[in-house]
């Protein structure tokens, strides 16, 4: 799949959100989905997932950092 959001099959986001909307056919069917990124400034860690909706995109993202910030708190 040809995107904006990578080159070379790299993300290119720096920090922050990025996300693409897309075409895709499954089961003859054309679906629209969401391919979102989204670069943790505090250490650089990239997040990127494809769900239909943003909505879905940003709440994935959410559950990653919390389980991230519990896995910070864990380890001190």
């Amino acid at each position: 799949m040809a995107t904006k959001m990578n080159e070379n099959g790299v993300s290119t986001c720096k920090a922050g959100e990025k996300y693409e909307k897309f075409q895709m056919t499954v089961r003859r069917k054309s679906r629209t989905f969401y391919h979102y990124d989204y670069r943790d400034t505090a250490d650089n860690e990239l997040f990127s997932c494809v769900k239909p909706t943003l909505e879905e995109c940003r709440q994935k993202r959410d559950e990653w950092l919390i389980q991230k910030q519990r896995k910070y708190m864990t380890e001190q």
